[in-house]
């Protein structure tokens, strides 16, 4: 709890992008606790964990994923986490990918929020924190299918 309260201090948290390969690319979003807009998973590191495990934990605490963690962030953005006094704290937030290999039925926080697969072109557009939309759209370049080119043949 003294670790965690030290990331509380300094506005870190760790995210999870939670994606699974189907006919396409998707990923998962949550609601909110509070203002109930479209986010990932995300929350404070946990000091006797790695970044990449507490993202993880993340994860399954919120909407029951388990999967492949990368080992470190693919990118993170910023935002302004409105507090219970309502003032806000300036978070960064390091972002993991998690591939899912399964999605429990019972997890800690069932019922607390709304969960969602959606398209990763659906979720850019989707998604309530502005700063994350930026990190979406690298994903999307590294993970979608690309498109083979054919050369040019000559004419004889």
């Amino acid at each position: 709890m003294k670790g965690e309260a030290l990331f509380r201090e300094h506005g870190k948290q760790v995210a999870t992008l939670c994606w699974r390969a189907r006919p396409v690319l998707e990923v998962l979003l949550i609601t909110s606790l509070n203002s109930k807009r479209w986010i990932i998973p995300k929350g404070w590191p946990e000091a006797d964990l790695t970044a990449a495990d507490s993202a993880a934990r993340e994860a399954f605490e919120e909407a029951g994923i388990v999967g492949r963690i990368s080992a470190r962030p693919i990118g993170a953005y910023h935002y302004l986490k409105e507090k219970k006094d309502g003032t806000g704290l300036p978070c960064s937030v390091d972002v993991f990918a998690l591939a899912v290999t399964k999605q429990l039925n019972e997890y800690p926080e069932k019922g607390a929020r709304t969960l969602a697969w959606v398209p990763l072109d659906q979720a850019i557009k989707q998604v309530g924190e502005l700063g994350l939309r930026p990190l979406l759209k690298e994903f999307r370049a590294k993970h979608a299918p690309q498109k083979r080119s054919v050369p040019a043949r000559k004419l004889a």
